[in-house]
């Protein structure tokens, strides 16, 4: 019996999603767990299996198209069905385009100059191929029209220029004359390579768009010492291999208790506090950057934190993320010290309204007492939202995150 298939709920705060791609056309058959369409959401790419075996009747969603979440998407079911009455109550129904007119102009563009030496020759205007701006016929074209009363396609140059790198003038897409700049533009362009957006590359670039025009942001930079960090990372070591990562997720949450505009949001003209922490982890992927989130970060310990940061990572690298995984984020953490960065100003990833840059611990000398010693220094990259942080409770907040990590305690476990 023929019926909808809808576009799915996958999260909580899922309201619509848009059908990038039709794995299965209409009159195909599919089988249970046969990816039907693919499916993008604001945050994750998806495949959407089959639940049953059938026929793919009608697509009611076409490729790049948005629905409302349990709205239908496609009429599935047995061959030949009548659809008539799913097709109405979708609203759906298929009415006849009304052809559309196109008008194409005929007139020809030349010089005053070029046309009366045209006349004088006895030489058709509308034969000659013009070489300016929109195909416009020049004295020169009149001129190298020719005594054989063929037009030639190029310029002297050009042909030149296109012998020297071995390119057939017919190759070039051009409804005047070509010049020397044709011939080079078209070389120029054969040694571009056009490569589409991924479906997770095109959320990453409506997301950071989102964010760059919803969020007026001040970036704030402090160098913290991390000798003690990294006296307690190798102390540690042997009871659990510890990131810089997982000890910052520890410290940063602590210190996001004390500082609640740092870890809230920004809902129309409220300000949303919270007193627990979702920390966002950034983790890099060969096709763009996903945020996997460590639910109550607070008040977990260093274990619980490594561990969980570490399972994350793997099913974001198998493509193996829920929405679960991704969604409720109140604040994040981007690490990327291992590529040598020592400074950079990331990007809020919204509705937070605030984002902590780590970067590359580099040992740098400096004077101490009556001489000079090495520490190990890093810098601290804030981005913060000015509508809900003002520059004073931003520098509040990096002062007592760097005493924090400046001192850790052994409590953190």
């Amino acid at each position: 019996m023929a019926k909808y298939i809808t576009m799915p709920k996958l999260g909580l705060t899922m309201k619509e999603g848009k059908l990038t791609k039709w794995y299965v056309a209409e009159g195909m058959e599919f089988k249970t767990g046969d990816a039907l369409y693919a499916l993008e959401t604001d945050k994750l790419a998806n495949d959407i299996e089959a639940a049953e075996n059938g026929f793919m009747i009608k697509h009611l969603l076409q490729e790049g198209e948005n629905a409302p979440c349990l709205t239908p998407v496609a009429i599935i079911g047995n061959m030949n069905e009548d659809i008539s009455e799913l097709l109405k109550a979708s609203g759906k129904e298929e009415i006849a385009e009304e052809p559309k007119e196109s008008k194409k102009s005929g007139r020809i563009i030349a010089s005053p100059a070029a046309k009366r030496l045209a006349s004088e020759r006895g030489i058709k205007i509308e034969d000659i191929i013009g070489s300016g701006p929109d195909g416009r016929i020049t004295v020169d074209d009149v001129e190298a029209y020719g005594s054989t009363g063929k037009a030639k396609k190029s310029t002297p140059m050009a042909s030149k220029i296109a012998d020297k790198y071995n390119v057939s003038i017919d190759e070039i897409n051009k409804s005047g004359r070509i010049t020397k700049q044709d011939v080079l533009d078209h070389v120029s362009k054969e040694k571009e390579t056009r490569m589409p957006m991924t479906a997770m590359r095109k959320i990453i670039a409506a997301r950071m768009t989102e964010s760059w025009h919803t969020s007026p942001v001040v970036h704030y930079n402090i160098r913290v010492d991390m000798t003690n960090i990294k006296k307690m990372k190798d102390e540690l070591k042997s009871e659990i291999n510890l990131t810089y990562t997982d000890i910052l997720v520890k410290i940063t949450s602590k210190a996001l208790l004390d500082f609640p505009l740092l870890n809230s949001s920004v809902e129309g003209e409220e300000i949303v506090l919270r007193s627990y922490v979702n920390m966002g982890v950034a983790v890099a992927l060969e096709e763009g950057l996903i945020v996997p989130v460590v639910k109550n970060a607070h008040l977990k310990g260093l274990k619980e934190i490594s561990g969980e940061i570490r399972d994350l990572a793997e099913k974001a690298r198998n493509n193996g993320l829920s929405m679960n995984d991704i969604e409720g984020g109140t604040f994040t953490i981007t690490n990327i010290g291992m590529f040598g960065v020592e400074s950079f100003t990331p990007i809020i990833n919204q509705p937070e309204v605030a984002i902590l840059g780590i970067t590359a611990i580099v040992d740098t000398v400096v004077n101490e007492g009556s001489g000079f010693v090495t520490k190990p220094l890093m810098n601290l990259s804030l981005t913060a939202d000015h509508r809900a942080v003002d520059g004073a409770v931003a520098a509040g907040f990096l002062s007592h995150l760097k005493k924090m990590i400046e001192k850790p305690s052994m409590l953190l476990l």
